[in-house]
């Protein structure tokens, strides 16, 4: 069974798997997942909780013994096994495989991975974990999404407020939402249930934006000045260094000029998307982009990061951060031919 985030709280109402498996990189949603499955698996009589992390030389042996062994407290057990890396490795891999077809007897057991590349996705283990768990993906807030996710937050607190104040804490709390479900939380705080006011809103929430260079360069690649400029100047605010956050622009332009020239050549563009390790909704965004800009805006876009930086490293005279800022809001303000 797969669900979405959203959804694990009906599931747990009508019932418990005794396998589940998260994979995503949102830390809230993980959170409230996990909290939501021990929450109802302890009142379901497991007082007992064991996490092992799977890291470099980790002992698979360590599941097996856990299996074999007796709970000293209850009748009932919690287990959790963290794969930070998504590769469990070889040993990993069968030890899964076999969790997969033989649950461990009254435990539930929570198998938590990041977001997986297409490799880990198709290999036999995860495969395996699919077919036998209740698969949870733990899916972002796309920034065109957060105010209506907002809007749903407030309604669980008997809260509302106008689109305008919506918009305004989506703008505030961009790209964190472990920080918007912190304001949301402390507006039931300090407001009574009902309608709140745009002044309030803005009254109580801070500015707890938190950007990276990968959110620039999805900005870039979509053509939206405003939040390239915006991330832009957060990225200088929070005294992030130039090159940081030139190398993540450099990975997002390079597979560009790859498939420009692929089409260039004559060759099927979804073919070079998914030679460049472009998949799934990036897809969408990356035509749009090449739609917009073309091999020699893409080709003297990675000559001008080049030279920045070597200006960021003294090589070269020049303000880093200002050149930076050009070429990103140069290439989003592209209009398509």
């Amino acid at each position: 069974m797969r669900l979405e985030s959203h959804q694990l709280k009906q599931h747990l109402q009508k019932s418990l798997s005794s396998l589940y498996v998260l994979v995503g990189d949102e830390p809230l949603a993980q959170s409230e997942c996990l909290d939501a499955i021990r929450q109802v698996a302890r009142l379901a009589g497991a007082d007992e909780r064991s996490s092992f992390i799977v890291e470099r030389n980790f002992n698979w042996q360590q599941i097996n013994q856990f299996a074999q062994s007796l709970s000293l407290f209850s009748s009932l057990r919690i287990l959790e096994v963290y794969i930070p890396s998504g590769k469990p490795g070889v040993d990993g891999g069968k030890a899964l495989t076999e969790l997969a077809a033989n649950a461990i007897p009254d435990t539930t057991t929570i198998i938590v991975l990041p977001s997986l590349e297409r490799e880990a996705k198709n290999s036999a283990w995860f495969n395996a974990l699919q077919s036998a768990s209740t698969l949870i993906e733990l899916k972002e807030i796309a920034s065109n999404q957060l105010p209506q996710w907002l809007s749903a937050r407030l309604a669980a607190q008997n809260q509302t407020t106008d689109a305008a104040s919506l918009a305004f804490i989506a703008h505030q709390v961009e790209g964190n939402l472990l920080a918007a479900h912190q304001e949301i939380q402390k507006l039931a705080l300090l407001y009574p249930a009902g309608e709140i006011s745009a002044d309030a809103v803005r009254e109580a929430v801070l500015n707890v934006s938190r950007y990276d260079a990968f959110q620039l360069g999805e900005a870039v690649l979509a053509g939206d000045t405003e939040r390239t400029s915006r991330i832009l100047q957060g990225l200088q605010d929070e005294g992030e260094n130039a090159v940081a956050v030139m190398n993540p622009l450099m990975w997002v332009l390079r597979p560009l000029v790859r498939i420009k020239q692929a089409e260039a050549r004559g060759e099927n563009v979804m073919n070079a998307m998914t030679n460049a390790r472009i998949y799934g909704d990036r897809q969408s965004l990356v035509k749009r982009a090449l739609a917009r800009l073309s091999l020699r805006q893409l080709e003297a876009a990675l000559q001008k990061l080049c030279d920045i930086d070597k200006t960021a490293k003294g090589v070269m005279q020049g303000d880093a951060w200002l050149e930076l800022s050009r070429l990103c809001f140069g290439l989003a303000k592209v209009r398509g031919r």
